[in-house]
């Protein structure tokens, strides 16, 4: 079996860390492939090593004396290598990165040099092969992930090496410069090496077993979920679930390889599977429940709206001329409401009312802000009857008062808005219902 193994910054903060990883990717030949982090917490009131590098190039920007701050990042380097008793050297890699950072090289270059480093230490440390992100990730100028290049790149790279690490989060663009993923990127880049190798699993291990039904912030010990499809997935990543990277899934899903979400300080644990299907039922109606605060409503209402062909792409145009995304869109006869992020739809707000009163010139217009939105997804729930109104009946006996609430029709989630205030209790309302199947 052939697996790409990727580490998260919490699996790699210090050489204890580092020998808990070790053993687990020894404990398999078929774990071929590595992608690690830069170093993470090493305990509650540390500093991640990215932030520690946004730090120090914020100073180099400026002009100022940075020397002191990268110092200590050379330290934090230093501290693993001699916990595992290496015999590598980053003083050359480090006198480049400080001559770097003085001509300026940017924010995206100054954040990948945490990945960068810990691949070099990664890879003296398991007696793998090196491969430098930047040569075999590749972007557009503009940012956009270059997906059939880097995925020729990969594969003609990673032939050649039985056994390789590969640092996650960077790239480069056909110039050469570095170009980063957005904060959590190096999930993107586990699931292209693992597309690119055309891997039998792509095992993501962080510090929790798998993926929890709902955030243990606001449910004290939620249980696991042990098995959920790429669009439930999908689904619970876009609405706030973070164990993994949303954009992560693509790459293996399109060549139906399962991703495995492992705990590295409990080996043990089976973890979650992520599968493009499954005939495999979950224990409970529901597979996940996530969400996001932060939204506004915008309600339009016009009498005979139903019979006013071109309507809603008149309204939703308004939206696009101001640069604005919207979420949802529920709607009945006379009435149709899209939901947006607050922070965006500030700064256009009237902009946007005076657009769509010109544009379909509606009886009534009301806003309502600080509203959040709850996913709740599941599979299961297609052939499950009473699934919104047990929700309804939920949130109801916990006194919440339900703002909206959208099922698509692939059955597979329904949307509930409720107010900020509410949020916390909405969802602990519907995991009662569910998963403790109790009012």
């Amino acid at each position: 079996m052939k697996k790409v193994v990727k580490f998260g910054g919490s699996s790699l903060a210090s050489a204890g860390q580092f020998e808990k990883v070790g053993k687990i990717i020894r404990a398999e030949k078929g774990r071929r492939y590595v992608v690690p982090s830069a170093p993470g917490k090493r305990f509650s009131s540390d500093t991640k090593v990215t932030d520690m590098l946004y730090g120090c190039y914020a100073k180099a920007e400026k002009g100022e004396d940075f020397s002191e701050d990268l110092a200590k990042i050379r330290a934090r380097y230093q501290e693993i290598i001699d916990g595992l008793q290496l015999k590598l050297s980053l003083d050359e890699a480090f006198s480049v990165i400080e001559e770097d950072f003085k001509n300026q090289a940017g924010t995206q270059y100054a954040a990948s040099r945490g990945e960068y480093l810990n691949g070099m230490v990664m890879a003296a440390y398991l007696g793998f092969a090196f491969v430098d992100s930047a040569t075999v990730i590749r972007f557009h100028e503009d940012g956009s992930l270059d997906t059939e290049t880097t995925n020729r790149l990969l594969a003609d790279a990673l032939e050649k090496q039985e056994y390789a690490v590969i640092p996650g989060f960077y790239g480069a663009d056909a110039t050469g410069k570095v170009r980063t993923f957005s904060r959590g990127g190096s999930d993107i880049t586990g699931s292209l090496v693992a597309r690119a190798v055309k891997a039998d699993m792509y095992e993501n291990w962080t510090d929790v077993s798998g993926c929890l039904v709902t955030d243990p912030r606001i449910v004290e010990n939620p249980v696991p979920i042990d098995i959920i499809t790429y669009r439930e997935l999908r689904e619970l990543s876009y609405m706030g679930a973070s164990v993994l990277h949303e954009d992560a899934i693509f790459p293996v899903r399109s060549e139906g390889i399962p991703i495995n979400i492992r705990n590295t300080n409990c080996p043990e644990d089976k973890g979650t599977m992520i599968v493009g299907d499954t005939c495999s039922k979950s224990e409970y109606i529901i597979t996940g429940i996530a969400g996001k605060k932060g939204f506004a409503s915008v309600t339009i209402e016009k009498d005979m709206m139903n019979t006013e062909i071109g309507f809603g792409r008149k309204v939703l145009q308004v939206f696009e001329e101001n640069d604005i995304s919207f979420e949802h869109m529920p709607s009945g006869i006379d009435t149709m409401t899209i939901l947006v992020h607050e922070t965006e739809f500030a700064e256009h707000e009237q902009k946007v009312l005076t657009g769509i009163q010109k544009a379909v010139h509606p009886d009534h217009i009301s806003l309502e802000a600080d509203l959040a939105l709850i996913a709740v997804v599941g599979r299961g729930m297609k052939s499950a009857r009473g699934t919104a109104g047990r929700i309804f009946s939920a949130l109801a006996h916990a006194r919440v008062n339900v703002k909206m609430i959208d099922q698509g029709s692939s059955e597979l989630n329904i949307i509930i808005g409720v107010e900020n205030s509410d949020f916390e209790t909405a969802v602990r309302a519907i995991y009662n219902i569910f998963v403790l199947c109790k009012l």
